[in-house]
């Protein structure tokens, strides 16, 4: 039985980390204190400082040679189930990946690090503290890599698809990735190239930007684009050397252009524009990224050869055409992903992910033909590049996704430090440790307050809808918790253990998996809300079960 001194042992750990939460939520909702700009700046603290600082701290005080085989085995146990159902939901029910992805987020990863360690420690001991810091490192090194990894999976099948529709992507070999190119989650303008060998096979490279164009000299100004008053599209200038020339003519109907090299190789990739950082893997707060396209204008001259990008308003596809004449060749996009040049031939042009159906014609929609119908077949019949070489391309993205991610280097810091200094005894240095307790002495309270920040600037608590939201609740606050209980059980788990580990898996939801889910953009909205709502209700619901579970 839970007596009263246990019960306020537990409020004297969690008050004061809802008390930061709240003095921020009233700081921006009610006192106009902060400012979004200077949340953003407070949350960047806390992104780059103050929980790597933490994890570090936590992880390097840790013994590695006693861990709790069981408690760990339990943990793993139970996420494994999860993949497995879900797994099995999306082979014969035609669930789909998204919802896989996004239920493994709910049901399995809680906020360990901020919420779990200060609750089991008031409610069963000093000892938890360990488990937590296991839990922990299990989720940065192994869990959260694995949720990049489908994340990125993702992001690649939605590329190819839109990219390379039917059986053409089966010909892949390669896939080359420009070294600015972070990840393929849509938040930067990618640009797909492609070059076919004689044996057939495809070789693809990914580009960010045009500022990585092989046969453009760039200037290196941010981009200004500029709208054309040409009725029906924008056009682009990426060198400006002579005044506008004579485009008064071209309508939204047909497009004129100089000669008949139309270059077609750079296929929009990446329409999904956010102002949101992808290196800030555990931000809260937006983070404008800084744009990498050069200045763009609408004055090119006739007598240089001026790449010219053609954007449709409809569907934002952007063209490439290396002569700045726009006279001499008409050319007509009769379907998604063909054009027709001036001598009847047609070539293939990709299409970005995520756009629309696009044409330069304003005539309304044709019946549908049997072209149509086999276009849809062959969206059906989607074939994938081998699977080393999507595994390749998912790997490379996903180290550099983690190579710009502080936590990933203050864990795996914290780790080595901790199997050196238990296997020879070494203690930290004075100077160093005490510079590292200072910082991390404000970790828990400094994430709390950010988590404030964060729900003071979003429109409303339940961004999901109510109906959602319950289902999100039940995953995270249920069934998340008797799986947890049946893993722990199976592994031989009792008493305090099997309670600390019941209690754990019905933390709130974590915050990591929240901000994959809005960069990629796959159910941010229910991601959200289990962050903050879920923070809401998670300490009488953890109260619940420790009292629950100490009858």
């Amino acid at each position: 039985m839970i007596s009263l001194d246990d019960f306020y042992k537990v409020m004297c750990a969690m008050v004061p980390l809802y008390f930061a939460m709240f003095v921020a939520y009233g700081s921006v909702k009610w006192w106009k204190i902060f400012s979004p700009q200077q949340c953003a700046g407070i949350n960047r603290f806390v992104a780059v400082f103050a929980v790597p600082v933490l994890s570090f701290h936590f992880i390097s005080k840790n013994n590695p040679y006693q861990m709790d085989t069981k408690f760990i085995l339990a943990d793993t146990l139970s996420k494994v189930i999860v993949l497995m159902l879900l797994t099995i939901w999306v082979i014969f029910s035609n669930g789909g990946l998204d919802w896989m992805i996004t239920i493994f987020s709910v049901a399995t990863l809680p906020n360990t690090l901020v919420m779990g360690i200060p609750l089991l420690r008031a409610m069963y001991g000093e000892f938890t503290e360990s488990l937590m810091v296991q839990v922990v490192v299990l989720q940065c090194i192994i869990w959260y890599t694995l949720l990049l990894f489908l994340f990125e999976y993702r992001a690649a099948t939605l590329l190819i698809k839109e990219q390379f529709p039917g059986t053409t992507a089966a010909s892949i070999s390669k896939f080359e990735i420009d070294g600015d190119v972070i990840s393929l989650d849509g938040r930067d303008p990618l640009r797909t190239e492609s070059e076919v060998d004689t044996n057939g096979r495809i070789r693809v490279r990914i580009r960010r930007s045009t500022s990585s164009a092989p046969d453009s000299a760039l200037s290196s100004k941010a981009v200004t684009p500029r709208p054309s008053n040409i009725s029906g599209a924008e056009i682009f200038s990426v060198h400006t050397p002579g005044p506008p020339h004579d485009l008064h003519h071209i309508s939204g109907c047909d497009l004129a252009f100089g000669n008949s090299d139309l270059n077609f190789g750079y296929r929009p990739t990446s329409p999904r524009l956010s102002g949101y950082a992808s290196s800030d893997a555990y931000s809260l707060q937006p983070t404008p990224r800084a744009s990498n396209f050069n200045e763009l204008d609408l004055n090119f001259g006739t007598t240089t050869n001026t790449p010219i990008w053609v954007r449709s308003p409809v569907a934002g596809r952007v063209f490439r055409q290396s002569s700045p004449a726009l006279s001499g060749v008409k050319m007509v996009l009769q379907s998604p992903g063909k054009y027709q040049d001036g001598s009847g031939g047609q070539r293939q042009v990709g299409k970005g992910v995520g756009e629309k159906e696009m044409s330069f014609r304003s005539t309304p929609k044709a019946p549908a033909t049997e072209e149509d119908d086999t276009q849809l077949e062959d969206d059906t019949n989607q074939e994938m590049p081998r699977a080393f070489v999507m595994l390749r391309l998912i790997l490379t993205m996903v180290g550099r996704k983690l190579s710009r991610n502080p936590n990933t280097y203050s864990s795996i810091l914290g780790l080595l430090w901790s199997l050196i200094s238990f296997k020879w005894n070494v203690g930290m240095p004075s100077l160093i440790d005490k510079s590292i307790k200072i910082i991390s002495d404000a970790g828990l309270g400094m994430a709390m307050f950010s988590l404030g920040l964060f729900m003071a600037l979003q429109p409303r608590m339940i961004v999901c809808g109510a109906k959602m939201a319950t289902m999100g609740m039940v995953i995270r606050f249920l069934f998340g918790p008797i799986l947890m209980s049946a893993a722990s059980v199976a592994v031989g788990l009792r008493r305090v253990r099997l309670h600390a580990a019941i209690v754990q898996a019905a933390l709130p939801q974590g915050i990591v998996p929240f901000v994959f889910a809005r960069e990629y953009g796959l159910h941010p909205d229910i991601l959200s809300t289990g962050v903050i709502f879920g923070m809401l209700v998670s300490l009488p619901v953890t109260l619940l079960y420790y009292i629950l579970l100490g009858v």
